[in-house]
């Protein structure tokens, strides 16, 4: 492990303009935890086959970075903060958007007094899908544990903090494998075993790296498309992976908060409605692009984020207990 890296970073960048709380917990990555050292709230994760240590100051993040023993010279200060910059898409001006937001919508602006600096994570495709596969009628802690699971079983050894090893997430080719199904399932993840490995057994029938690559490279409807080909991908995960990893802002995932927060604020004709049909789906969806533009799916998520009870009070126990309505809305798995 490359151990010189043991020290703290910084990028400058307001809080204003990220905040670690509402973007590292709010269900977009499972692979965040948070943890206090002292009177230091700090956030550990992985991301780009790293360890990252973040601590939030008003002015800037602070960090430290694990990654093994490489040939190549130690990366620069400037390097890390690149990644940084490009994971939590820094180059976006979010103060201009979310004015501009708050100008068009006043259930947004009083939002916004607390869900300040959330931003979209630009996540790496492969986890991004299989991740949200293993989201199908579940809970983030356990959504958590599935992909921590799967990075056990099958990605590469990263480092070990405190007598915890982390791995990266693993490639597509090896959740192809023939055993892959039966592991999953003999550790806890039910009918997801079958669907994380027939969707990497398409992927790579279909091209493998070329076909993610591909996937890249579509328009926003037809990447949507592709994705649901895939087993155990409806229209709301689809919408996640799209806005997630594949930068198709106007994205607007569906699911029983955003499905709530229309009806109750924007939509009222939807209080007549038991299910979210297509039909529902889609009009719920162009009703917040209309309402916010290009970036919507952005705006969506900081809606989405003060909608989760588990941030309201900053109560721990109401991950759970937000997220069991969402076997109560059919949004097509």
């Amino acid at each position: 492990m490359n151990m010189s890296n043991n020290k703290w970073f910084k990028l400058l960048c307001k809080s204003t303009e990220l905040q670690l709380l509402g973007t590292l917990n709010g269900g977009q990555s499972f692979r965040w935890k948070k943890c206090i050292e002292g009177i230091q709230e700090q956030w550990i994760g992985v991301f780009a086959n790293r360890v990252w240590i973040l601590t939030q100051e008003p002015d800037c993040i602070l960090y430290k970075v694990y990654e093994p023993v490489c040939k190549c010279d130690l990366e620069s200060e400037s390097f890390y903060n690149n990644l940084l910059r490009q994971y939590f898409q820094l180059d976006l001006n979010l103060e201009q958007y979310y004015a501009e937001w708050s100008k068009n919508d006043p259930f947004f602006k009083d939002a916004a007094k607390q869900f300040y600096g959330i931003r979209i994570l630009k996540q790496d495709v492969t986890e991004n899908i299989f991740s949200f596969i293993c989201s199908s009628n579940n809970h983030i802690s356990r959504i958590s544990s599935m992909v921590e699971k799967l990075a056990t079983f099958y990605g590469e050894e990263i480092c070990e903090l405190k007598g915890i090893k982390y791995h990266s997430f693993p490639n597509v080719e090896t959740l192809a494998g023939k055993s892959v199904e039966e592991k999953l399932k003999s550790n806890g993840f039910g009918y997801r075993a079958k669907y994380i490995s027939k969707s990497a057994e398409f992927i790579v029938n279909e091209g493998g790296k070329e076909w993610l690559d591909e996937l890249k490279n579509m328009n926003y409807p037809d990447a949507k498309k592709s994705l649901m080909v895939l087993t155990g991908i409806g229209a709301k995960v689809a919408d996640c992976i799209c806005l997630m990893s594949l930068g198709h802002l106007e994205s607007i995932p569906v699911d029983t908060h955003v499905y709530q927060i229309a009806k109750r604020f924007y939509m009222p004709k939807l209080a007549n409605n038991k299910t979210v049909t297509d039909k529902i789906y889609n009009e719920i969806g162009d009703h917040f692009r209309k309402l916010y533009g290009p970036l919507a799916g952005w705006a969506h998520t900081v809606l989405f984020c003060a909608d989760l009870k588990k941030f309201q009070g900053n109560n721990e126990n109401g991950e759970e207990n937000s997220s069991k309505k969402k076997k109560k809305v059919d949004t097509k798995k």
